[in-house]
């Protein structure tokens, strides 16, 4: 059974950084393009960032482009988030998901991932 898990979330000052990871289980990264969302209070979940298989593409949403950056590490199977210049607007419970696919087809669709994890909360506050 594939499971995802998250983790190194916490409360982080503005400008300041932090690293999330996600860890698969029952199954190997090499498979799964992986995402990231954050569902923040009263508001929908968003897509943040997708990391494809193979081909190593990456994609951002607006709001965090030029701040976060995905990575992986297919031989720890482990996928993380980089998130840097962190804003009070970043607070949010922030999930990954693995796609159905390799690609970060329509990568921002929740609909697209098959397996998710349950989320590591990050607050950003002074």
């Amino acid at each position: 059974q594939v499971q995802l898990v998250e983790s190194g979330g916490g409360l982080a000052q503005p400008g300041s950084s932090l690293r999330l990871s996600c860890t698969m289980s029952g199954y190997t990264l090499d498979y799964y393009a992986i995402g990231w969302f954050r569902q923040a209070p009263g508001k929908e979940r968003e897509a943040v960032s997708c990391t494809s298989s193979s081909s190593g593409s990456e994609y951002y949403s607006d709001s965090v482009k030029g701040r976060f950056t995905i990575s992986r590490d297919n031989a720890k199977n482990t996928v993380y988030l980089q998130m840097d210049s962190l804003k009070p607007e970043d607070t949010a419970v922030y999930y990954c998901a693995s796609h159905y696919a390799t690609i970060c087809n329509r990568w921002s669709l929740r609909e697209n991932y098959r397996y998710w994890g349950q989320g590591t909360q990050v607050t950003v506050s002074s």
